[in-house]
């Protein structure tokens, strides 16, 4: 039986030919307008000679572009490249590299850095440039032009449920970053399984599409989510809190899909009240830990419901979900979802007594094929086929799971674990306390000392001392900072996720490798 991820589409439009599907500003795209846009892309890059099965990479915002590019590249049977809009030449060309691209769509407000990528890159062989003035350069591909120069009909090329359909590349935290291939099937059944047992949407929603869509949350929680379920997506091309509410109140956006600290800008934006945003029913977050206090303070003030999820890249992404307000537990990830399994083993992938920390491992429908071309790799990952996450996490008695941390993030300090996420939830109930992250620094005698990097809010005064007592009151006394830095922000990945990594421990004070 053949599957093709564009079916969603194809059905929506076919429904709902005249609705909306995308929005950007005062510019609307139907679904049919959609579908047609996406099949004369796909005849062009059949008449530029790309076959079932090659890679084409996007770098594009969130703009309808996108959208036309990436299914229009998977009806042609080709497979979709994302790649992060911030990417630098020299980035840009290990991805094109790696996979095998053979075209890029690039943005023509980054095009400095994707055409360098491109002229580096070997085997890469069109640039397309998509843009609102789209001004081509010599010897590249006008996106627009290629719509309008190809037939508005193209039978789409049937691939097989297990056919490769996005290779997403990882955020490369523990060396350069590794494409996950992700099935037709793979993403076919999350965005079903999300759309009719998770958020469980309806006519009535309308989604906001404020998460990157080269990222794979955005891709699967928002665009294929809400093109499965026929409903209006609105796109935040960069992530401000001001438009965000103002497309929420523009277009009564019911559904805000976000990480962590997405709500945290919202809640602390000057401007929340003056917005209208009474039509919002759910809130979703993924890809970090969301701190229960910032969920709490969110849900008083907005007055709705925020369920948290967790996946990764190489799980298409959701593999767990608090089911409803009624049944989640706060500060969990709730339950593997429909066709998953989950499960906490020690290092010698034992399973754990309910309760104790270990790893998280996972398999099901929405595990990856595998890491591109890296089969070493794939098969450490895919142990005894189980999908090790790398996340420390405790099960409790009804199954619901909780992330202790990162497994790589984990502090030791004198002979003891320190888990930084238990630490900075304690340091977020602290009223000056914007934003924390917690690290561990080299130590001369502990080997390891942990210390608070603090974004204050704004206007609020706070003194290291007074962090540091307010956090040894809550926590034991191993697991206290000895140390806080204020920083006015911290460093972040385009999906918002705290990038501790880069929180270089030399640049955090010779003082802190000293006991205190």
């Amino acid at each position: 039986m053949s599957l093709n991820l564009t079916v969603m589409l194809d059905e929506s439009a076919k429904v709902r030919p005249q609705k909306p599907a995308l929005v950007l500003g005062e510019e609307k795209v139907t679904y049919a307008a959609l579908r047609e846009a996406s099949m004369r892309f796909a005849a062009a890059l059949s008449s530029l000679g790309i076959e079932p099965g090659d890679r084409v990479a996007i770098m594009v915002p969130n703009v309808p572009q996108f959208a036309i590019a990436y299914y229009g590249i998977l009806r042609a049977g080709a497979v979709v490249v994302p790649l992060n809009v911030l990417l630098q030449g020299p980035e840009v060309a290990y991805h094109l590299g790696d996979s095998g691209a053979k075209v890029l769509v690039a943005w023509d407000g980054f095009l400095e850095a994707a055409g360098r990528g491109y002229e580096e890159a070997s085997g890469c062989g069109h640039l397309i440039v998509a843009g609102e003035k789209e001004e081509v350069p010599e010897g590249a591909l006008g996106f627009r032009e290629l719509l309008e120069q190809n037939p508005p009909e193209f039978e789409t090329v049937q691939t097989m449920p297990d056919d490769t359909a996005v290779i997403i590349y990882t955020s490369g935290t523990t060396g350069r970053p590794k494409g996950a291939e992700l099935s037709h099937f793979n993403l076919f059944y999350n965005a079903v399984c999300n759309a009719d047992k998770l958020v469980q949407t309806s006519e009535e929603d309308a989604g906001i599409a404020a998460l990157p869509l080269f990222h794979i949350f955005g891709q699967t929680a928002v665009l294929n989510t809400f093109v499965y379920s026929g409903n209006t997506i609105t796109m935040i091309p960069r992530f401000e809190p001001e438009a965000v509410l103002g497309a929420i109140e523009r277009d009564r956006i019911t559904i805000f899909t976000g990480v962590p600290t997405m709500y945290q800008y919202l809640l602390h934006h000057p401007a929340a009240d003056a917005h209208d945003t009474s039509s919002l029913r759910l809130g979703i977050s993924g890809g970090a830990s969301m701190p229960v206090e910032v969920l709490r303070r969110f849900e008083e003030k907005f007055g709705i419901t925020i369920l948290e999820g967790y996946g990764l890249s190489e799980t298409s992404p959701v593999v767990c979900f608090n089911r409803s307000a009624e049944e989640r537990k706060v500060g969990s990830i709730g339950l593997p979802i429909w066709g998953i399994e989950a499960k906490v083993v020690d290092e010698d992938d034992r399973e754990v007594p309910r309760g104790e920390t270990g790893e998280l491992v996972v398999r099901g429908h929405a595990i990856m094929k595998g890491y591109y071309g890296r089969p070493k790799e794939t098969a450490e990952a895919m142990r005894g086929g189980w999908f090790h996450t790398g996340d420390l996490a405790r099960m409790d008695e009804d199954g619901y799971i909780f992330i202790v941390d990162r497994k790589k993030d984990m502090i030791v300090r004198g002979g003891y674990n320190v888990y930084p996420r238990e630490v900075e939830e304690a340091i977020y109930e602290h009223p000056a306390v914007a934003e924390v992250a917690v690290v561990g620094v080299p130590h001369e005698e502990l080997g390891e000392e942990v210390v608070a990097v603090v974004v204050p809010k704004e206007g609020a005064r706070v003194e290291e001392e007074e962090i540091i007592a307010f956090a040894r009151e809550r926590v034991a006394r191993y697991k206290y900072p000895r140390h806080v830095v204020f920083v006015d922000e911290l460093p972040k990945n385009a999906t918002g996720k705290i990038l501790k990594r880069e929180l270089d421990p030399e640049r955090l004070g010779p003082e802190v490798r000293r006991s205190r």
